[in-house]
């Protein structure tokens, strides 16, 4: 047996080696339309084996139709080939050398459809249209159980992070659908991660374009991408579904299963999910599914503990969640016609987490600290669904309805400990405190949009409608003991109750016409009337011991109605040129505010109006280079809650009362990037620079008395502001049919500065970080893949307090993956990551490692999985972390899910017919 396993691994070794010894060649030369004689743009030439067609390389032509094919390959002959979206494809069998020059190639438009052509059109690898990079699922080799989230680590310029976000050449994916259509949720992962790369044929990525942009046929900003995944012809008619199921040590178990049912256009889609592991169970990666959340990864995670879809939440936001959800989705078009899509979800969660904090408290003239040790349990059941209808009613009116509703119910229990003490150590006070709260919220809203395009030109008007209606009701009953010591030493119990019945209804009423200038240059103008009402009824009880009953306390209580009427006139100019596309636009906000308090006797009023402004701009270097600006001013009213005069005591400890007196907050957004991906070299580079500046922005003001009882209100300031740029470089090597290798650099930097004011005074906090990593990506043969990745941080943080120590501190993150497929149907999976914070306080674990490992066997044709897992396997876990403001230094930590072994079965089966045509390797070509 050991001799067997010796030959086979010479006999590996020995075409390993071969392999590694091929021979590297160039091809150059120009395509032209044969027509006109005029370099053709973004062409595509490829290059794959005679044998059985494997894409050996490929690249694109320059504006000057010259292209430059390199590429390294161990066969001596090949067939390249040539094609241009609209041109008739030409191919060419040949003799590989190190340098060919084959001269200027002639391509005729393309008049005809020919199916032979086409079977020629699917197997190219890459396809630059309009708007649009398309990508040939089959060009890109991964191992036969790929998802499609496997694919996409292939592309060029595409980098899939280890919570599944996608970027490309820097722009981050913000929704990935199938056929056009939403596929449960725009979040990316719940598609990418559940559907085998076997049943898609093209990846098509644009930007992303708003309702009207599509209608208009107009360019996404560029600002986020999307994702289109096409269905084989052959996979259009039929079902594909997955099951998986595990149990584990100390009770760890996971359920999940997805069944996705489609005929042509219309598409069923049903999941269902069970788990005690933080984890969304919507992922069907071989290796990894049974991972939990650790590292704030998954499907829109909140730190260490709760995830939501939407509106749907699971979880309190830290510690473990347990969670059950099960939701259907449906979508159905007719091109021209209409186009449908809804979703259903309903989840359960309940989580818990204990945790400690550490906070130095700065005061103008020294600081005092406060120790808080809590334990908290809550729960939630949650009910959502959202549907997307659009209606073209003829070839230039569409009708867009958008609804979505939600009903949740939600419990928790609070128990609070905290301890205040002054810079020698002395006892200030404390506080012991126990919370419990039920909760009702139920929310509609609605978005109805009519378009009519008026001419050829680009002139169109739009009409809109918006409705939000919420409801939250809550019950909280609240023991606390306050103790304080010193000279003067008291005591306050407090026995609390607290009614809150709260209802927001917000209506948008808004329209908007284009009128075209020229071919390129237009103007817009929009107008929008906004209404909000929020109705608030808080009723505040104490315990009376003398009558054993609840009497209510006027003072704390309120009964408030808070209105905003807001007017928004705006005009703007524009060009959606070929190379230069920008709109610059003004905007007056007229803002009215008005509350009444019919149980304090209080009212006030508010007007405000403020021009604000807004611009982007695109330009089109060529060569796949592009450079973009965005400014963008917002105004922030002042909520209800930062305005309402009434003291909110919930903390004994720090009594919070509004301020009627505010004004809004305008905050300034500059964005600045440039992107430019080189497809014969295979290198992407993408710079980026950000500026937030808060004009009035509106702030905490604390007072803090001689027994640190701290009372805060809110006011204005300046001087806020925060920035942040970086750069993002990748260089991909693929090596024939062996090994591709993809590396990336992502340096950046951040400043903060943050103002406030306690006692009086006002605090500056400055902060700078400076962030460099680094990530590897090597495949061999689909057999072993290894990716490692390096971030290093540098922190520092000044305060324009002499009493207050400056803080310098540095975090290291080392992650390693490493996953084979050999031998064949065995998989073995290793993450593992080590953390350092250098400058967490005494008492907190500073580093970790973390690993995760998992070994598989899969069988029944790669239908089957059968897995055992190791969750944390060195058991050090830890969820510690350190944040400062400009009066404050704090760290914590709190529950961290750790050790569990899991064993597991995942079962993925398919059934599909229907009139696709079988999948071909040749057909009829043009040769050259």
């Amino acid at each position: 047996m050991r001799k067997n396993y010796i030959h086979y691994a010479l006999i590996l070794l020995f075409f390993s080696f071969s392999s590694l010894h091929g021979q590297d060649f160039l091809v150059k030369g120009k395509i032209v339309d044969a027509l006109t004689g005029s370099p053709i743009e973004a062409a595509t030439i490829y290059a794959e084996t005679l044998r059985d067609s494997t894409l050996i390389t490929y690249t694109i032509t320059n504006s000057d139709g010259v292209f430059a094919l390199e590429g390294r390959t161990a066969y001596k002959k090949a067939r390249l080939a040539f094609s241009s979206n609209g041109f008739t494809p030409q191919i060419r069998e040949v003799t590989l050398e190190p340098v060919m020059e084959i001269g200027t190639i002639k391509m005729e438009e393309r008049v005809q459809e020919l199916d032979g052509i086409d079977l020629v059109g699917e197997r190219v690898p890459i396809t630059v249209k309009k708007d649009t990079l398309e990508f040939n699922a089959d060009s890109f080799k991964t191992r036969p159980d790929a998802t499609v989230e496997d694919v996409l680590k292939k592309l060029p310029g595409l980098e899939v992070a280890s919570d599944g976000t996608i970027t490309v050449n820097g722009k981050e994916v913000n929704q990935v659908l199938v056929n056009g259509q939403v596929f449960f949720s725009t979040d990316p992962k719940v598609a990418t991660k559940s559907l085998s790369k076997d049943v898609i044929s093209k990846i098509q990525i644009t930007d992303t374009k708003t309702k009207e942009q599509e209608f208009i046929g107009e360019s996404g900003n560029g600002e986020t991408k999307t994702i289109n995944l096409t269905l084989k012809e052959d996979k259009n008619k039929g079902y594909m579904g997955r099951l998986s199921g595990g149990y584990g040590t100390d009770d760890r178990y996971q359920a999940n299963g997805l069944l996705n049912y489609f005929n042509d256009t219309e598409r069923i889609s049903v999941l269902g999910s069970s788990n005690n592991i933080n984890n969304p169970g919507f992922s069907f990666d071989e290796i990894y599914e049974m991972v939990g959340n650790s590292r704030g990864g998954g499907v829109n995670f909140n730190r260490n503990g709760s995830f939501s879809i939407g509106n749907m939440s699971f979880g309190f936001g830290e510690g473990i969640v347990t969670s059950s959800t099960i939701g259907g989705s449906y979508a159905n078009q007719d091109k021209g016609k209409y186009k449908v899509d809804g979703n259903y979800f309903y989840a359960y969660s309940d989580s818990y987490n204990d945790e400690r904090t550490s906070r130095e408290n700065i005061l103008p003239d020294g600081s005092f600290f406060t120790d808080t040790e809590s334990s908290f349990v809550g729960g939630t059941i949650s009910n959502q669904a959202a549907a997307n209808l659009e209606f073209d009613v003829d070839k230039t009116t569409r009708i867009t309805i958008q609804p979505n509703f939600s009903v949740n119910n939600t419990n928790s229990s609070n128990l609070e400990n905290t301890v205040s003490t002054d810079e020698d150590g002395n006892l200030i006070n404390d506080n012991s405190s126990l919370q419990v709260t039920d909760g009702f919220q139920r929310n509609f809203g609605n978005r109805l949009e009519i378009m009519k395009r008026l001419d050829s030109l680009g002139k169109y008007v739009r009409v809109y409608f918006n409705n939000d209606n919420r409801v939250s009701d809550s019950e909280t009953s609240l023991n606390s003991e306050r103790n304080i010591y010193g000279d003067d030493p008291s005591q306050v119990l407090l026995d609390q109750r607290t009614l809150v019945d709260n209802s927001n209804d917000n209506y948008e009423l808004g329209g908007s016409y284009r009128q075209p200038l020229n071919k390129e240059l237009y103007l817009d103008f929009r107008y929008s009337y906004e209404k909000n009402e929020q109705q608030n009824q808080r009723t505040v009880s104490d315990f009376d011991e003398l009558t054993g009953q609840y009497v209510y306390n006027m003072e704390l209580s309120s009964d408030f109605d808070f209105k905003v009427n807001k007017h928004v006139p705006e005009v703007g100019v524009g060009s959606n040129g070929k190379k230069l596309r920008f709109n610059l636009r003004a905007r007056l906000e007229r803002n009215r505010l008005q509350n009444e308090d019919f149980i304090q006797g209080t009212s006030f009023s508010k007007d405000y109006s403020n021009l604000l402004l807004s611009s982007y701009a695109n330009y089109d270097l060529g060569n796949n280079k592009r450079m973009s600006f965005n400014y963008r001013s917002q105004l922030q009213v002042p909520s209800i809650n930062q305005m309402q005069p009434v003291p909110n005591v919930s903390n004994p400890l720090n009594i919070i009362q509004g301020n009627p007196n505010l004004d809004p907050q305008i905050n300034h957004n500059f964005y600045l990037n440039f992107n430019n991906y080189n497809w014969r070299e295979r290198t992407g580079i993408f710079f980026w620079a950000n500026l937030g500046i808060d004009e009035d922005r509106i702030v905490s003001s604390t007072t803090t008395d001689e027994d640190f009882i701290r009372t805060t209100t809110y006011q204005n300031v300046k001087g806020n502001y925060n920035g942040a740029m970086g750069i993002n470089y990748s260089k991909q090597i693929k090596k024939d049919s062996l090994y591709t290798l993809k590396f990336t650099l992502r340096p950046n930097a951040s400043i903060n500065k943050q103002v406030g004011f306690t006692n009086g005074a006002q605090l500056e906090s400055n902060s700078f970080a400076i962030r460099p990593s680094a990530g590897l990506l090597f495949n061999y043969k689909e057999m072993l893949e290894i990716e490692p990745e390096y971030t290093l941080a540098v922190n520092a943080t000044r305060y324009n307090l002499d009493n207050v120590e400056d803080v310098d501190f540095t975090t290291h993150n080392l992650s390693f993956k490493l996953t084979s497929y050999w031998p064949e149907n065995m998989v073995w999976g290793n993450d593992i990551t080590y953390s350092y914070n250098g400058n967490l306080g005494a008492g907190f674990d500073k580093d970790a490692i973390f690993w995760n490992m998992s070994l598989g066997v899969q069988m029944f044709k790669k239908k089957a999985t059968l897995k055992v897992l190791a969750y944390d396997l060195l058991n050090q876990n830890i969820n510690t972390r350190r944040t400062t403001g400009q009066d404050f230094i704090q760290d914590f930590q709190g529950t961290a899910l750790r050790r569990y072994f899991m064993g597991s079965l995942t079962i993925k089966f398919d059934s599909f017919g229907g009139s696709g045509a079988p999948q071909q390797r040749g057909g009829r070509f043009r040769r050259l």
